[in-house]
């Protein structure tokens, strides 16, 4: 791999009005890039627009309207010719047994989460193609460490990784690189928002050391960016995250479920009851 600069580079980011997606777009920026913010949440894009130290666009958009995205990539190329990099990162995750969670819910986490990514990377593929440029994917370690509780979450991951597996394959000899992201638990809203549900504080409980812990955002956003730069085939962090993804043949077996297994009668408890409760 080889280290590039942003410079001058259009890099499109969905789901970038908070979390991961803003604060990287963040850095980005201030290396020189030109960054184009897509989410769903206006209010939130013009928020983090203002904070931006350069070029910057925002466009609200659904992605799992495909429609909807072929118009903003449109749009993206009439205002500025190109795109270098788009990082399908938009996403969602709700906390629970599959049979609790309310109707629509697991549907509603696959479609935004891998039909969504797919929607973006196909409407801009041909773009990236022209430029050689670079596909990423934010997959997380749900893409291949599997807990109670997180079934359409780690469905839907699990499912983007193998796009982005595929895809490198299919995009070889064109000069594009695709690259899979993989953070483990970090205290964006995806995460502090389920904090208050004691069913996902239980998980976490029951995960042993670094495997149950919360990172700081701040911690993670310098390795997206450098694998952005890198045009990495794949990046995980934390570090700890690289076991599992080394283990992942072994990680289903009954030794590394034991505890995920034993804690799932009281997720399953906790979770009735916090229904019971709303």
């Amino acid at each position: 791999m080889t280290d590039r600069s942003l410079a001058g580079q259009v890099l499109v980011i969905t789901g970038a009005a908070g979390g991961l997606g803003s604060a990287t777009a963040f850095e980005c920026s201030a290396r020189g890039a030109v960054v184009v913010l897509l989410d769903v949440d206006a209010a939130g894009l013009a928020r983090v627009a203002a904070t931006m130290p350069g070029e910057c666009d925002t466009y609200e958009l659904d992605v799992r309207d495909a429609g909807a995205c072929n118009r903003v990539v449109e749009d993206i190329l009439a205002t500025r010719g190109r795109i270098d990099i788009v990082w399908a990162n938009a996403g969602v995750s709700d906390y629970g047994p599959v049979d609790l969670l309310p109707e629509g819910t697991w549907q509603r986490i696959i479609d935004i989460n891998l039909i969504g990514a797919h929607n973006i990377v196909r409407a801009a593929l041909p773009a990236v193609m022209e430029s050689e440029g670079y596909v990423a994917f934010t997959c997380s370690w749900a893409s291949f460490a599997h807990q109670p509780g997180h079934s359409a979450y780690a469905a839907a991951k699990a499912g983007l990784e193998a796009f982005a597996n595929s895809l490198r394959l299919e995009l070889s000899g064109t000069g594009v690189r695709v690259g899979s992201f993989h953070p483990g638990w970090i205290d964006t809203t995806l995460v502090t928002k389920k904090m208050d549900q004691p069913a996902f504080a239980a998980l976490l409980g029951a995960l042993p050391g670094p495997f149950g812990a919360v990172t700081h955002t701040d911690k993670i956003v310098p390795h997206f960016v450098r694998a952005l730069e890198n045009r990495s085939s794949r990046m995980v962090y934390p570090r700890a995250g690289r076991i599992l993804l080394v283990l992942r043949s072994a990680l289903n077996t009954a030794p590394f479920t034991a505890r995920s297994r034993a804690i799932a009668p009281e997720i399953r408890r906790l979770s009735k009851r916090d229904m019971t409760r709303s």
